[in-house]
């Protein structure tokens, strides 16, 4: 296979797993929507079963579950997939980078489609500053920090417990379907800026706001998966650098160990040179094939759920009767 066939079947697999991936979630988006609109028309509406895939969305309730897993051993119920789904991910990153990032995660495929429409439309991406864009990366870390400090060390067990039992942790996936549903001025406003910004900056809200981006990247450095290149076959073209979404300087490194890379592929599909640059782990000398990667980032992902699905740490063990009950009450649950 010639090196640009190559690097075509790299570019596909990705589009193919990131668009598939992004159909699927809005496909579960729209069920619970049907699903959380028969109980609030009081069951004049057709119901569907609930798809606890929609608990992906409540990542900081999954930070209190994991702590609360990891102190008792307990697995909270209401929202059993939102820690599986959380598990899942983290674990991902230990082994294959911040692959989610970059082939899965929804958020990141419309970050990547922004700035490339922003490309097309101004005919470039903008840059910050490297000073300056230093100290805004920073920000997702600090934005990490403070969800670790108030959840995993100052929360205490019995109150992690006692806000994973209330009737606001409950609804919560509801209250989260609501906020796209339902936007306020304020936060379609925050939605324009940041959109604007994607548009001209490469992966604005990955880069410098994700706090979820900002753990999976610490995760990351324990990945045996990393971008190394032969530094004898290299031309020092710097394609790899330019393309790079995140911006690293992929010409200068044998081995990328940065938690921005987000193992998406784009440098090793942008070099002109037949097997330069490979994403394998170490002591792997011969490049893998373009499929390997993408394959493995989808078993690790369906690894992590169909776990969650044989042991029955799934779906939520709230009942029809329940939902009844709780859907109505959802405009006056503020905490």
């Amino acid at each position: 296979m010639n090196n640009r066939h190559q690097h075509a079947r790299i570019t596909l697999w990705r589009s193919l797993v990131q668009w598939g991936f992004f159909a699927w979630v809005v496909v579960i988006g729209i069920r619970f929507g049907v699903f959380v609109r028969h109980f609030e028309t009081g069951g004049a509406t057709p119901l569907i079963s609930r798809p606890p895939g929609v608990e992906g969305f409540l990542p900081i309730g999954a930070l209190a579950g994991t702590k609360l897993w990891l102190a008792t051993g307990t697995i909270n119920p209401v929202h059993p997939a939102a820690l599986v789904i959380f598990l899942t991910i983290v674990g991902m990153s230990l082994v294959a980078k911040k692959s989610f990032c970059s082939w899965l995660c929804p958020v990141g495929t419309l970050s990547e489609a922004a700035w490339k429409l922003g490309q097309r439309l101004f005919g470039r991406n903008f840059r910050v500053w490297p000073r300056l864009d230093r100290v805004l990366r920073g920000a997702k870390y600090l934005l990490l920090l403070f969800f670790v400090k108030i959840i995993l060390v100052d929360m205490p067990v019995f109150a992690l417990a006692a806000f994973l039992e209330t009737p606001y942790w409950a609804v919560s996936d509801v209250k989260m379907l609501h906020f796209f549903t339902r936007m306020s001025g304020t936060t379609v406003a925050t939605l324009l800026v940041l959109t604007a910004l994607s548009l001209l900056y490469k992966n604005a809200w990955c880069r410098y706001l994700c706090p979820y981006g900002a753990l999976l990247g610490v995760a990351s450095f324990l990945s045996p998966f990393k971008i190394r290149r032969d530094a004898a076959g290299c031309t020092g073209c710097r394609s790899c650098s330019r393309a790079c979404p995140s911006g690293l300087p992929v010409h200068e490194r044998e081995t990328i160990r940065s938690a921005e890379c987000t193992g998406c592929l784009t440098c090793v599909a942008s070099c002109p040179q037949r097997e330069v640059l490979r994403m394998a782990p170490p002591l792997w000398r011969q490049p893998l094939p373009a499929w390997v990667f993408p394959a493995v980032v989808l078993l690790l992902f369906a690894a992590g759920i169909g776990t969650g699905m044989a042991t029955g740490a799934w779906q939520s063990s709230l009942t029809y009767e329940d939902y009844r009950q709780l859907i109505p009450m959802v405009p006056y649950l503020s905490h």
